[in-house]
C-alpha cells in the first residue's frame, strides 16, 4: 500500500455508505465514465457495462437516467461501479443502508455471487442478523480494539457453547415416554435445567460439565426416547455482539 499506491488501486474496489451520482447520465453512462478513469478500453468498457448491469439486476434500466432510480437501485449501481475494474478485494461499508426487505435480499443474492466468483469481500456493518447469513468470517472491534475474529461457526461455538438445548419429541409420543425422558436428563452430568415447553417438547438448560451434545443425544435414542429434533437454541449475533462487548 505504501510502496505502490496506484496498483493496489487496481486490486480494491470501494462501496462507501453515501456515495455520490450523476444525476443526468445514464446507467451505463455511470458506469462507462468510470471505465474510462481506470483506462479501460472502449470495447472492454462494453463489456464491463453489460456484465455488471446483468449482474446488480439492472440490465432493464440501462439507459434510465440515474435520478430516475430507486434508493435500492442506485446502490447496486454503486455497486456496479466498484466492480468495473475487476477489482480481487472489495470493501463495502454498509451495503444494505436504508434498503427496503426485497433490496436487501437482492443484494444478498448479489454478494453471494461474488463470493462464488472468487472475489474477497469485506463488509464493515451494524445489520448483525445479515451478517451471520452472508459471511465466512467475522471481526469484531469495540473502541477501536479487536475483540473476535474467526469464522461464524467459532464465534457460535465461543458464545453459544451453553445455548439451551431444544428437544422435540416425535407426534404421538406419551406422556410416560417424555416423563422418561426427563428422568434420564435430570440424571445426566452437565444438565443444569429442564422446562417442558409443551406436551412434546423440552428446553435443556446445560453447563460447563456437559461431555457433549452428541453423548446426550445418543444417551435418548439408546434409551428408546423418541426423539425427532434435537438442536442448540440458534445464534443471536445481535446478542452476541452485546456480550463481546461487555466482556472488555
Amino acid at each position: 500500500v505504501a510502496k505502490n499506491p496506484r496498483r493496489v488501486r487496481t486490486l480494491v474496489g470501494y462501496m462507501p455508505d453515501f456515495f455520490g451520482v450523476y444525476d443526468s447520465l445514464k446507467a451505463w453512462e455511470y458506469l462507462d465514465f468510470y471505465g474510462r478513469l481506470y483506462g479501460l478500453s472502449a470495447a472492454r468498457r462494453r463489456e464491463r457495462v453489460d456484465q455488471l448491469l446483468e449482474l446488480v439486476r439492472l440490465t432493464d434500466k440501462r439507459d434510465s437516467y440515474v435520478d430516475s432510480l430507486s434508493r435500492g437501485m442506485k446502490q447496486r449501481l454503486c455497486l456496479a461501479h466498484s466492480l468495473i475494474h475487476d477489482p480481487r478485494l472489495l470493501i463495502l461499508d454498509e451495503p444494505a443502508s436504508g434498503m427496503d426487505p426485497r433490496a436487501r435480499a437482492e443484494m444478498k443474492d448479489i454478494l453471494r455471487a461474488l463470493r462464488d466468483m472468487k472475489k474477497t469481500v469485506l463488509i464493515s456493518s451494524h445489520i448483525l442478523p445479515e451478517l451471520s447469513e452472508m459471511c465466512d468470517s467475522l471481526t469484531i472491534i469495540d473502541h477501536g480494539k479487536l475483540v473476535f475474529t474467526g469464522s461464524v461457526e467459532a464465534l457460535d461455538r465461543k458464545m453459544n457453547g451453553d445455548a439451551p438445548i431444544d428437544i422435540r419429541f416425535a407426534p404421538g409420543a406419551g406422556e410416560e415416554s417424555v416423563d422418561a425422558a426427563v428422568a434420564l436428563l435430570k440424571q445426566y452430568p452437565g444438565v443444569s435445567g429442564i422446562t417442558q415447553e409443551d406436551a412434546r417438547t423440552l428446553r435443556v438448560e446445560t453447563s460447563a460439565q456437559l461431555a457433549g451434545t452428541d453423548a446426550l443425544l445418543r444417551a435418548l435414542i439408546e434409551a428408546g426416547a423418541p426423539v425427532e429434533d434435537f438442536h442448540r437454541a440458534p445464534m443471536n449475533l445481535e446478542k452476541v455482539f452485546m456480550e463481546v462487548t461487555r466482556e472488555c
